[in-house]
C-alpha cells in the first residue's frame, strides 16, 4: 500500500459546498386554462383590489364607491399586464447587475499517472491545478456600469408603461362619457321629434299640413333614432375599451357606475406649455429611460475597448510526485497578434452612435406630440367658444320662443320646432367639447403631466409580477 500525504482539503470541501449553494430548480408551468379562467373572473370588487386602493394616497379622499378616473386608474395599473410586463423587464435587468458583477469561479484540475518502467509499478503521479482568472483593466467594473444602466433604463419604463396605461384609460373614459351624453341629447331630439310628427299628423287630418311635410319629419324621425342607436353602440364600444385598458372582461364594468366629474374640471397648466414642454423634452420617462440606454452603450463602449488588453490566468498547483511534493505556478494570457478586438470596438461604437440617434428621435417625436396636442387643444377651444356662443344664442331665442307659446303668439309645432335646433346646438357643443378634452388629454400624455387628475404612482403598481407564483 502506497502512503502520501495529497492536500485533498480543496477537493473536499469543492464537493461538499457546491450543492450546498447551488439554486435548485422548481417548476412552474403555465397552464393557458388557468390563466384563462383567472382573467375572465377578474372583477373590480376583487379583494386585493380595493386593499391596493385603500393603501393609495391617491384614494384617500376618494368616496369608496365612486368609480372616477384616477381609481379607474389605479384599477388599470393593478391589473393591466403592461405593467407585469414591464416589472418582469426590471426583474431580468437586475438579476443582470448579479451576473455583470460576480467574479469568474476558479477551475480546478486534476490529473493522475504512474511510470510503467519504474521497479515499483504502482508509484503513482498525481497533480492538481487551481486556475484563477483575473480581468484586468476595470472589465468587470464597465460590465457592471452597463448592467446598471441597463437596470435603470428597465425602472423608467415602468413609469412610461404607467403612463400609457393612464392614458387609454383616459381616453376610454371620455369616449364612455361622450357617448353617454350623447344618448341623453338624442333622448330629447326623439322626443320632441315624436311629439312633432303627431302634430303634423293630426293637421294632415283635417288638412292643415301636407303629406310631404309629415314625410320629411317622419323621415327625421328614423334619423334621430338611428343616432340613438349608434350613442348607444359608441357607449357599448366605450365601456369595452375602458375594460380592456383596465385588464378586466367587458362584463366587469356592467352595472359600475362611473363618475365622469374629471372631465369638466380638467383644465391645462397654469403655467402655459411652453416651460412643460422644455420639461418634457428632458425628463419625461421615455426620454430618461432612452439616455440611460445611452450610458449603457458608453459602458459598453469602454468594456469593449478594456477587452483590447488579455486577461491574466494564474494557475498555483500542487503534484505528488513518487514521494515527491512539487508545486508550482503558471500563468496565461491571450496574445492580441491577429486582432485587437478592433470588430467588437467597431459594434460598441456604431450601438453608440444608434443609442444617440434614438434618443435625439425620440425627443423629436416628443416635440411634435407636445405641439401638436398644443395646436390641437388651441383650436377645439376656438370651436369650443364659437359653439358655447351659438348655444347662448339658440338658448335665448328659444326662451322668446316660449314665452311666443305661452301668450298663445305661436303653435306647438313651432315651439317644438326650436326645441329641436337648440338640441342639435347642444349636440354641436358637446362634439366640441369633446375634441378639446380629447386634446387636452394628448398634452397630458405629451407632457405625463396630470391634467385630468393626480397622477397615480405607476412604479408601486400592485402586484402585476404574482411572485409567490412565478418565483423559482
Amino acid at each position: 500500500m502506497i502512503y502520501f500525504r495529497f492536500p485533498r482539503v480543496l477537493l473536499v470541501a469543492a464537493v461538499a459546498v457546491a450543492p450546498a449553494a447551488c439554486t435548485t430548480y422548481r417548476p412552474v408551468p403555465l397552464v393557458p386554462a388557468q390563466s384563462a379562467a383567472a382573467l375572465e373572473q377578474r372583477t373590480l370588487a376583487d379583494e386585493r383590489l380595493q386593499e391596493f386602493l385603500r393603501l393609495s394616497p391617491q384614494t384617500q379622499t376618494s368616496s369608496a364607491g365612486a368609480w372616477d378616473l384616477e381609481r379607474l386608474t389605479l384599477a388599470a395599473l393593478y391589473f393591466h399586464p403592461d405593467l407585469e410586463v414591464a416589472q418582469s423587464r426590471l426583474a431580468v435587468a437586475q438579476a443582470a447587475i448579479r451576473t455583470a458583477a460576480q467574479r469568474p469561479n476558479p477551475g480546478l484540475t486534476i490529473d493522475g499517472g504512474f511510470n510503467a518502467t519504474s521497479a515499483n509499478p504502482t508509484a503513482l503521479t498525481i497533480g492538481t491545478a487551481i486556475n484563477l482568472l483575473l480581468e484586468l483593466f476595470g472589465k468587470r467594473g464597465h460590465r457592471t456600469e452597463q448592467a446598471e444602466a441597463l437596470e435603470a433604463a428597465a425602472r423608467h419604463d415602468i413609469a412610461t408603461a404607467g403612463w400609457e396605461v393612464r392614458g387609454r384609460v383616459r381616453s376610454a373614459y371620455i369616449d364612455m362619457w361622450a357617448a353617454s351624453q350623447r344618448i341623453a341629447l338624442s333622448a330629447r331630439q326623439l322626443e320632441f321629434q315624436e311629439q312633432l310628427v303627431g302634430f303634423l299628423g293630426r293637421r294632415q287630418v283635417v288638412g292643415e299640413a301636407s303629406g310631404l311635410d309629415v314625410s320629411r319629419e317622419r323621415v327625421n324621425l328614423d334619423r334621430y333614432r338611428l343616432a340613438e342607436r349608434d350613442a348607444e353602440r359608441d357607449l357599448a364600444t366605450a365601456r369595452a375599451a375602458l375594460a380592456t385598458a383596465i385588464g378586466v372582461p367587458a362584463d366587469a364594468l356592467q352595472g359600475v357606475a362611473i363618475d365622469f366629474g374629471a372631465i369638466p374640471t380638467a383644465v391645462p397648466p397654469t403655467e402655459g406649455i411652453a416651460p412643460l414642454r422644455r420639461q418634457a423634452l428632458t425628463g419625461r420617462s421615455d426620454i430618461v429611460s432612452s439616455l440611460k440606454q445611452y450610458d449603457a452603450a458608453e459602458a459598453a463602449l469602454r468594456l469593449q475597448i478594456a477587452n483590447q488588453f488579455p486577461n491574466l490566468t494564474l494557475g498555483p498547483g500542487y503534484t505528488y510526485d513518487q514521494g515527491d511534493n512539487k508545486f508550482s505556478l503558471s500563468a496565461s494570457a491571450d496574445l492580441p497578434i491577429f486582432n485587437q478586438n478592433q470588430g467588437p470596438i467597431a459594434e460598441a461604437v456604431a450601438r453608440r452612435r444608434l443609442s444617440a440617434a434614438n434618443f435625439e428621435a425620440l425627443q423629436a417625436t416628443v416635440l411634435g406630440a407636445v405641439d401638436r396636442a398644443s395646436a390641437d387643444y388651441q383650436a377645439s377651444t376656438r370651436s369650443l367658444e364659437r359653439a358655447e356662443a351659438l348655444l347662448s344664442e339658440q338658448t335665448a331665442r328659444q326662451a322668446r320662443t316660449k314665452r311666443l307659446f305661452d301668450a298663445g303668439q305661436i303653435d306647438h309645432v313651432t315651439l317644438l320646432a326650436g326645441e329641436l335646433e337648440l338640441a342639435a346646438t347642444e349636440l354641436e357643443r358637446l362634439l366640441a367639447l369633446t375634441n378639446q378634452r380629447r386634446a387636452l388629454g394628448a398634452i397630458e400624455d405629451a407632457l405625463q403631466q396630470p391634467i385630468f387628475a393626480p397622477a397615480s404612482p405607476p412604479a408601486t403598481a400592485g402586484p402585476t409580477l404574482r411572485s409567490e407564483e412565478r418565483s423559482e
